[in-house]
């Protein structure tokens, strides 16, 4: 076990602050690498609330797939931003960050920790930081604006921009097929215009905000993910993902164009075989987890904790309280 390592005094459960800027804990990492575990231990040593930052487990009825905390597990310390909406309804980033802020509060009133937990990185940025540096292409929704573009041209989709986000039309010709699809991804990833996350950008940062990040051998997390991949179908993955349909929720929602749910209802449309299926969930999850390293590894605040096994968690949980 290694990390970056700092200076360490006696301290508070949630460390000193100055007079403008709240203490927060940031845990984040690829699928599979123990971020829930971490959490768990270090609110077993202080006082603190569990914020998720996976734009998945927000959603009810998603639980095996989105590997949520187990009911025990939210039973040991309160947890918020899980179980909240239905599949069939959005939640962009701009929604948990203003969500978030307000959660914050109250976790700090109560003198607790606010820990934010999770791998997608776009919902951390836009919570902690409140500017905007530009979030990583959305392939899905990128992808969808091209082809908008193609079929309709760009006039439409420059008007469609102009009723979102006036100021930004005003300052690109709707000739511009490319600005004018980066503006309409950044408003429908994150539910704000980009020209007011332009806006934002000068404004001095909200959280005194320590980041701390989980990375494993590449090897072994790939060998992580299979793991976790074959424990979710024997623990009835596919059977949650035939309630999901019985109750009318497909892939049509954007909160079930996820890996292993995309590749679960090809395989109940007899698209896949059952070993095509598996095999495509441990690929395309270990393609996210990818993803999200080359996200995080952009971010010099973040810690990095280099783990090699599951029994290190609880050393790490003991380092990190001592830095905060």
């Amino acid at each position: 076990m290694k990390e970056n390592s700092r200076t360490s005094s006696e301290r508070s459960p949630v460390g000193p602050r100055d007079s403008f800027r709240t203490k927060i804990l940031v845990i984040v990492g690829p699928t599979a690498s123990g971020k829930t575990s971490l959490a768990l231990a270090i609110a077993g040593r202080i006082p603190c609330e569990l914020i998720s930052a996976d734009s998945r487990q927000v959603y009810r009825m998603l639980d095996i797939g989105t590997a949520k905390p187990s009911a025990e597990e939210l039973a040991k310390v309160p947890h918020h931003f899980i179980n909240l909406l239905s599949p069939n309804e959005h939640f962009t980033a701009g929604d948990f960050a203003a969500q978030g802020r307000k959660i914050i509060s109250e976790i700090v009133k109560k003198n607790a920790l606010p820990i934010i937990v999770g791998g997608t990185g776009l919902y951390v940025q836009t919570l902690v930081d409140g500017i905007f540096s530009g979030p990583g292409m959305i392939k899905e929704l990128r992808g969808e604006l091209e082809t908008r573009i193609k079929q309709g041209g760009a006039e439409a989709l420059w008007q469609e921009l102009r009723r979102v986000d006036p100021a930004s039309a005003e300052k690109i010709s709707p000739t511009k097929t490319r600005r004018i699809i980066r503006a309409l991804e950044v408003f429908y990833a994150t539910g704000k215009p980009i020209s007011l996350h332009h806006a934002e950008q000068n404004r001095a940062p909200e959280f005194d905000a320590t980041f701390i990040g989980l990375r494993w051998l590449r090897r072994v997390l790939y060998e992580r993910i299979n793991a976790r991949v074959d424990r979710m179908l024997n623990e009835g993955f596919l059977d949650e993902v035939k309630r999901l349909l019985d109750a009318g929720y497909d892939e049509r929602f954007k909160a079930l164009q996820t890996v292993g749910y995309k590749e679960a209802f090809a395989y109940l449309r007899e698209e896949l075989s059952y070993a095509n299926m598996v095999e495509a969930m441990k690929q395309n999850t270990r393609r996210y987890a990818k993803r999200q390293m080359t996200w995080f590894r952009r971010d010099e605040r973040i810690q990095w904790f280099d783990v090699e096994r599951d029994e290190e968690i609880a050393g790490i949980a003991k380092n990190v309280v001592e830095m905060i």
